[in-house]
């Protein structure tokens, strides 16, 4: 079922944008018209990649999805979510750690921007042990990555990481 003429917000930090992340992507572009993918700024954060580089990644990603548009953002999730008028903040997880947190978040979310709701998208069975943080773990190791991330985002990676 797909809902008509409504926005959804899938933020993360996408240092890198991973299956994982795609994976919830897509399903909310099953679900909603437009689909911004919000790449945020986690002050308790340190990053491998910078925010143009995190957006540039997350551009090449989704390129194939065509109601989704790549944005950045520094400042709140639900200020976001005003400025965008979004129905919905969608967000994934892969086991009940994330989804207690993910709940947590969506409570504040909700507090502050009421008419923005969360949905929350489990994650499938082959993805639920990916996350950007095995993925720069490998890339510390000189691991093989491309099983982690989507072919488009691999290639940026690699250009970006080529003229460091």
């Amino acid at each position: 079922m797909k809902f008509k003429n409504t926005v959804a917000i899938v933020p993360g930090s996408f240092d890198p944008i991973t299956n994982g992340h795609l994976f919830v992507i897509r399903e909310a572009a099953k679900l909603y018209d437009k689909v911004f993918v919000a790449v945020m700024i986690n002050a308790n954060k340190q990053y491998t990649f910078t925010l143009e580089e995190r957006t540039k990644i997350a551009k090449a990603a989704t390129l194939d999805i065509p109601q989704v548009e790549v944005i950045s953002s520094s400042g709140w999730l639900y200020e976001l979510a005003k400025l965008l008028d979004a129905d919905a903040i969608v967000k994934g997880y892969r086991n009940d750690i994330d989804l207690k947190y993910e709940q947590e978040m969506a409570e504040f979310n909700k507090a502050h921007a009421p008419n923005t709701d969360t949905v929350l998208i489990k994650a499938s069975e082959g993805l639920s042990l990916v996350s950007s943080t095995v993925v720069r773990e490998k890339m510390k190791n000189n691991e093989d990555i491309s099983d982690l991330l989507p072919k488009e985002a691999l290639d940026v990676i690699y250009d970006i990481l080529s003229n460091k």
